[in-house]
């Protein structure tokens, strides 16, 4: 059974369905809203939404993934020690280790994980 992904036949207005996720997440208590784009077997696209302030807890990390904000800004660190501070429009590859985000402002990110 195949299930369809809104990215599977045309394309996303990432600004435009970033904007709708930040609504979203304005109204939850812990400031997060996400969109699955792409799913499957070897890949997916997740749009996540982060009110300022508002982290994701250190997590492990896939095998393969890159961190790409979309709109405002995000630090995403490891657990290691290493941190960068991501802006609209930069991209950073998550790190082999456990690794959180926290939004430096209200954020949209798109997470993109190869899956093995």
């Amino acid at each position: 059974m195949s299930t369809e992904h809104p990215a599977d036949h045309a394309p996303i207005d990432l600004h435009r369905a970033g904007s709708d996720l930040l609504d979203q997440a304005r109204s939850q208590s812990n400031g997060h809203a996400s969109r699955l784009l792409v799913g499957g077997t070897a890949q997916r696209a997740v749009l996540m939404a982060l009110t300022e302030g508002s982290e994701l807890g250190e997590h492990e990390s896939p095998a393969a993934a890159t961190f790409q904000v979309v709109i405002g800004s995000a630090r995403l660190y490891a657990a290691g020690g290493a941190s960068w501070t991501v802006r609209a429009g930069e991209l950073v590859a998550i790190p082999a280790d456990r690794h959180g985000a926290q939004a430096l402002e209200d954020c949209v990110i798109l997470l993109t994980v190869a899956l093995g």
